[in-house]
Formats: C-alpha cells, structure tokens, sequence
C-alpha cells in the first residue's frame, strides 16, 4: 500500500468517528444539507449546548462560593476570629504570615497612599541598621493594592481591615475551585467531571490547602492565578480556535502568568517545570509548535515585567526559567530540522538538542550571574544538592531546609489519605493508559510510521486519547507529581490538579473509548453510559461517606489560646520605645513587628543573602559561643532586646542533629560527629 492510500485510510478513519467530528469540527454538509430534520437537530444541539454551558456555569460558581464559605466558616470556628482581640487575630498569622500582614496593616494606616508606598520603598524597620526596598524585595504588591482598595472603597465602617483581607483570601478559593472546575469540564467535555474535580478538592481539604490556617501566605494568593493559567492553556491548546478566541486565551494567559509571578517568591522554579512539560511535548511534536512559542515567549514576558515592577529585582533576573527558554528559543533556530527524518535519525537530534539546550541554559545563567554579582538562590542550590545525596553540606542555611519536615518526602499516608475519598486509585487507573498513549504517540511522532498501514491503523486509536490538551495535563501532573514526592510543601501544586486529572480521566470519552477498545467491548453506547453513570456513582459514594464528616467538622468550635504570646507583645508595647531593636527567632520577630511595630534584626523571608548571614549571626545566641562574642553581634546589629525561646532550648520538636544548637555547631565547626544525622 502506497503513503497516499495510507493516508486516505486515516482520513476515513477520522471522518467515521461522528463523536470527535462533532466536537473538533461540525460537519459542512450538515449545514448544507436542506433537510428540514437535520436543521432541527442542529438547532436542538445548539439550544442544548447553551443549557448544558448555563448549567455548569451556574454550578461551577455555586461550587466556588460554597468552597469560600466552607474555608472561611472553618477558620472562624478554629479560631472564633470575630470575638477576639486584636493581638490574638494578628498573633494567629504565624511566622511568615504575620510579617506579609505587617505591610498591609502598614499601608491601612499610614497618613496617605504616598507615604505609606514611601515607608515601604525606603523601609527602615524591617532590617536594623539597614534601609531596603520592600517591593523589590518581597511580592507584597497584593498587600499594597487590597489597602488601597480597602481605602477608596465606602466600606471602612461596616468591615474591618482585617476581614477584608482574610475575605479577599477566601474568595480566592472561588477562583481556584473555578479555575480547576473549568480544566476539567474542557478535558472530558462534560461539567460533570468539573463537578467530580470539586467534590475532590473540597473532601481532599487536608491535603489540597491550607488556607484556612495560614491566610496570608503567599501560595494562597499565587495558586488560583496559577490554575487560571492551566485552565487557559488548556482551551488554547484545542484546535480550530478561530484567530480572535486564540488572540483573547493567550491575553488571558498572559494576565494570569503575570498575577502568578507577581505573588509568589518561587514562581520561577514552578514555571521552569512548566517551560520542561512544553519543551519534552515539543520535543516529541506532540503540540503545535508555533503555541508553545507563545507560550515561552508569554513565561519570559511576565517574568521581566514583574522584575521591573520589583525595582528589577536581581533573583529574577538570574532565574533559570529566562535562560532555559531563551537557550530552547535559540537552540530551535539554530537546529531547523528536529522534526525531519527517520526513528534513528529524529533520536539523534533530540538527544543533541537536549544537550545543547541544557548546556547553553547553564551557560547563560553562569553569565547573568557572574555580570549581576547574583547570589540571592544560591541556598535553594545547595540544599538540592544535600537533598538528593551529592554530599554532605555544614552549610547552615541547607541544613535549616533539610531538617524541616515540611521539606521532606512526601509521607505515604497522603496517599492513603486520597484514597479513601477514591481519588488516588482513579488518578492511577487513568494515569497508566494516558501514559502508554503517550509514549505511543511519541514513538509514532519520532518514527514516522506511515509505511505500514494496519501499524498506523492501530496507533490511531491510541491517538484519540491525546489531544494536546490532554498531553499537556499528562506530563504536567507528571512533573509536579515528582516535585511534590520530593519536596512535601509542593504537595498543594499536585494534589489540586490530580482532582482534575482524575475527574477528566473517568468522564472521557476518548479514554473510556481507548480501554473497551483494548479489551474489545466497545461502542459508543457502553461509552457514554460509563463516562455518566461511574462519576454519578463516585459522587454518591463520596457524598454519602464524607457529607457528615464535613457538618461535624463545620459544628466543631475551638478558640485561639496562646496567653504567653499575647502577654510579650503587650509587653513590649508598653514597655520598649517605639525605636526599639528586637534580635530572636525568624518566626517570633515576624509577629513582633505585626503586633508591635518595632524594628527587627531579622525576618522570615530569607530569599537574599546579606539576611541569610544576619540570621545566622543573630542565632548564634544559641550556639555555644562565649557572652561577649554573641554580644559583639548582636550591638552590631542594633539589637537593644533579645527574645530567647523555651521551644529553642529545650527543643523536642526535631531529633538529636537537626535542633537548631546542632546546625549552628555544626556551621561553627563546634560539633564534627553530628553531621551524619543531618535529614535523617
């Protein structure tokens, strides 16, 4: 059989399958035909569309708000939030939280907008002795533009700042509950998987966010701007978008992407795994090129103009992400025949791109680095490096990262957690076939194999499970399914799409079509019933087993209790000069300057060098160094207080080699025979 006659076999092929035709594009001669009955059938399907869009739009909302109401409610009977003081509201933003607050409640009450932009630009209080720029060095652009609403907006006697901030947050979750909703319901092209991915999200609480307890972090803000994006990908990667929807989605990609990077300090690293889902689909022509173009080019775009509302912020520059999809961009015009040739011949190239594309980002990072003197990341570097078994480190700052639990592995009762609401067994159940679709699909793409006609027969059925979008989600929950087993905190990144990709796996007609056709019991009719009736049935299940777990969770109230801390902070209010300079423990000063104003030696947000060095130095008051050394620093850095912790000296919480007296022994040199049991 000749190429043509192959070809046309698979054109005949395409045009059997009435179910994708009509979904990709409706057939002309339906709309030529001048039958009267199938111009009705046409305008019933398009009345029917409109309802099923309305319908799941309206639920999809409905889930939105239910899932804010739902956080909210809970954070309010965890904490009974509207009945205690001040203090204790603030005190509840712990570590991190606290210190991104202090911002917004700054902005609240200064004088103007002007001046208290100007006390965050030249901010004096947040460092002693030093004067630092806190847009540029912190995403608070969130904080800075929710103050000024709340101060132009009529609303300031009817709700508190802090309600219109946690309420912000939480609405939020309306976004994201949406956002994930819509991907699903553009997968399946049902919003019945939308449905099923919301039902996850909400009974998978535990392990899909943490919201509720920590308000203000900056994920929280980041994650739902992040969905957004996925879900516009998603529809950009269908085909036969007219020219003005594809113009409109990437507009909408680009907005979220620049939310995305604007919010969160770590959007770079979770970009580049982004960037290396669409270069490994691009590898394998598995996506039109020409959109993943746009895609890089929308990345690197955000990214520069986030740097420069961030005073061009140096980390940013540096980042990985710009010189991995600079060196992909160059690479690709320089190699202009990736795509062309034989299985051996298109391994051979990819295996040199791959190489060139890796070396040429190292290359390009080295030198931005090198020019821009940029050591803001070089920790997160070194405790990779500790963390995946390249050598032991003394280095302080690594071994901080290594012995917190929430940078660990990924605990194995997650996923017994997920299993019990069924979502982790249907993740892996459709996990497993997208993945061999696409390695055959890969193989195809590379092999070229057209000369053999029942080969090509076959693997067309493979191909039906794989639109571009759905290739797309497949190497994505692959990629952040392997950061999050590796890193525990990135879990939320995973665990939030695997309720999408499982709702889109068990209502997809493509994969219900490619699994009844393996097992040789397929028709369209068995299709459809089990794409509706097993996610009706999962629903059921999960609302007839979790639905009194949630009424008995929502009818819980507990108070907030922490008399000690209430007590220093009043302490301190009453009893130092507001000019007073507080050295202690990253997270504690955090709430001090929340709660108190007062000026800190050091803080949370550890991304720059000169305050990883300061916090260290500052910790040697639990290291065995003599008084006047530690004294020595600490009057170098202002200090006038110093606030020393039980919990620090006596602590329980990590074994013997991660307590926080170890990892400065261990720095200092003091302590040789611990650094064994370092992330033991």
């Amino acid at each position: 059989m000749e190429v043509t006659d192959i070809m046309t076999t698979l054109r005949q092929r395409r045009g059997g399958r009435p179910a994708e035709a009509a979904e990709e594009q409706p057939s002309e001669e339906k709309n030529v035909k001048p039958d009267g009955k199938i111009q009705s059938d046409h305008t019933g399907g398009k009345l029917w569309n409109i309802l099923s869009l309305t319908v799941g739009g309206i639920v999809a909302v409905c889930l939105g708000l239910l899932t804010s109401v739902y956080v909210a409610t809970l954070h309010e009977n965890d904490l009974w939030f509207s009945n205690i003081k001040e203090v204790e509201r603030e005190i509840s933003f712990r570590t991190e939280c606290g210190l991104y607050y202090s911002y917004y409640k700054q902005m609240v009450q200064a004088a103007s907008i002007q001046q208290g932009l100007h006390g965050l630009v030249y901010d004096n209080k947040t460092e002693s002795v030093r004067t630092i720029n806190i847009l540029e060095r912190m995403n608070v652009y969130q904080e800075v533009f929710l103050s000024i609403l709340y101060r132009i907006l009529p609303i300031q006697q009817y709700l508190e700042p802090v309600y219109f901030y946690i309420y912000t947050l939480f609405g939020l979750q309306a976004v994201y509950v949406i956002a994930l909703y819509v991907t699903s319901w553009l997968l399946s092209g049902t919003w019945l998987s939308g449905l099923l991915a919301a039902f996850w999200y909400i009974t998978n609480r535990i392990d899909t966010t943490r919201v509720e307890f920590t308000i203000p972090l900056r994920e929280n803000w980041a994650l739902p701007f992040f969905a957004v994006q996925i879900a516009a990908i998603t529809y950009l990667l269908r085909t036969h978008l007219q020219p003005a929807h594809e113009r409109l989605t990437l507009l909408a990609v680009f907005i979220a992407t620049l939310l995305f990077s604007l919010t969160w300090q770590f959007n770079q690293f979770m970009m580049l795994i982004q960037a290396l889902v669409l270069f490994i689909l691009d590898c394998f022509d598995m996506l039109p090129t020409a959109k993943v173009t746009w895609l890089y080019i929308i990345q690197v775009s955000g990214l520069l103009l986030v740097c420069v509302l961030q005073f061009f912020n140096s980390m940013i520059l540096g980042s990985l992400l710009i010189s991995f999809n600079a060196s992909v961009l160059i690479a690709r015009t320089i190699q202009k025949n990736l795509k062309k040739g034989g299985l051996l011949n298109r391994l051979g190239k990819l295996f040199l791109h791959v190489l060139f594309v890796s070396c040429l980002t190292l290359l390009v990072n080295k030198l931005i680095k090198k020019i821009l003197n940029l050591e803001s990341d070089e920790h997160i570097f070194k405790f990779l490096k500790a963390k995946f078994g390249f050598g032991a480190t003394r280095d302080f700052d690594a071994n901080l990262y290594l012995c917190e639990e929430a940078f660990g592995l990924l605990p194995l009762n997650t996923f017994s957690r997920l299993s019990d609401t069924l979502l982790f067994y249907v993740y892996i159940f459709v996990l497993f076939p997208m993945t061999v679709a696409a390695a055959i699909v890969a193989f195809r793409n590379l092999s070229g194999s057209t000369k053999v006609g029942k080969f090509v027969e076959k693997m067309e059925d493979w191909t039906i499970a794989l639109k571009p979008g759905a290739a797309y989600n497949l190497i994505h929950t692959v990629l952040f399914g392997c950061l999050a087993l590796s890193t525990m905190r990135m879990k939320y990144l995973w665990t939030s799409h695997m309720c999408v990709f499982a709702s889109f796996g068990l209502c997809s007609t493509e994969v219900w079509g490619l699994i009844l056709k393996c097992v040789r019991l397929y028709t369209s009719q068995r299709t459809c019933v089990i794409r509706y009736s097993l996610p009706i049935i999962t629903l059921l299940y999960i609302s007839y087993k979790f639905w009194p777990g949630i009424m008995d969770e929502l009818s819980e109230l507990r108070e907030f209790y922490d008399p000690d801390t209430v007590e220093l902070m009043n302490w301190i209010k009453s009893n130092t000069p507001n000019t007073a300079v507080f050295a202690g423990s990253m997270q504690l000063l955090a709430g001090v300057k929340l709660c108190t104003g007062r000026i800190l030696t050091n803080h949370p947000h550890y991304e720059d060098k000169n305050l990883r060095e300061r916090t260290k130095q500052i910790y040697q008051i639990y290291a065995k160094r003599s008084p006047e050394d530690v004294y020595k620093i600490l009057r170098s850095f202002g200090t006038d207080y110093v606030i020393l912790e039980d919990s620090i000296c006596y602590e329980r919480r990590h074994s013997r080699g991660c307590r926080l007296r170890d990892l400065l022994d261990i720095a200092n040199g003091h302590v040789a025979g611990l650094l064994f049991t370092i992330g033991s």
